[in-house]
C-alpha cells in the first residue's frame, strides 16, 4: 500500500508553498506525485511535487486519476473540507528542536 494515493490530502513542507494543503491528483513514479490545491482555494498550483516534501493527512477524497481543479473542488465541497483546506498549517517550534 502506498502512503500517497490519488485523493490523499497532504501538507507541503518545503518551498514557497510550505504549510499549505494540497490534494494528490496523480502518481508520477515512486518519488514524485502531481498535486493541486486548487490554487483558488489554497494557493497551491498544479505541479509535480517530491514525496519527501509532502506530509500526508488522514483525509482522502474520492477523485479520479488526473482530476481537474473543478472536480477536486467539488469533491472537497462534498466532503465538507473547504474550510479545513483554507487554513494553512504553521510549524511549531517544539517540532523543530
Amino acid at each position: 500500500m502506498r502512503v500517497f494515493e490519488i485523493g490523499r490530502v497532504c501538507v507541503k513542507t518545503m518551498g514557497r508553498e510550505a504549510g499549505r494543503k494540497c490534494v494528490v491528483v496523480d502518481i508520477i513514479d515512486d518519488k514524485f506525485v502531481l498535486v493541486t490545491g486548487p490554487r483558488s482555494l489554497t494557493g497551491v498550483k498544479r505541479r509535480r511535487a517530491n514525496v519527501k516534501h509532502l506530509e500526508p493527512l488522514p483525509h482522502r477524497i474520492p477523485i479520479g486519476k488526473g482530476a481537474s481543479d473543478e472536480a477536486v473542488m467539488a469533491a472537497l465541497e462534498k466532503a465538507g473540507l473547504l474550510d479545513f483546506m483554507r487554513e494553512p498549517l504553521r510549524p511549531s517550534l517544539q517540532t523543530l528542536f
